[in-house]
């Protein structure tokens, strides 16, 4: 299941400097934000659990981030 609409990572894409912009292209960006959104939240659920709450913030999505710089 695809979670990134397909013509907004496209444009984003072209908006980037690319003229064209192929299928395989596209889909292959979207698999790594998808990959890569999962292993920031799970850091970031990390964060939140060691907290002791059940709410994930903006606080631990920051964290986590600066984590996997």
């Amino acid at each position: 299941m695809k979670v990134f609409a397909w013509s907004p990572i496209r444009e984003l894409m072209k908006e980037a400097g690319a003229e064209m912009v192929s299928k395989d292209a596209v889909d292959e960006l979207i698999s790594y934000l998808e990959k890569y959104a999962k292993a920031l939240t799970t850091r970031a659920l990390e964060m939140t659990r060691h907290s002791q709450r059940k709410k994930l913030t903006k606080s631990d999505m920051e964290m986590a981030l600066e984590l996997m710089d």
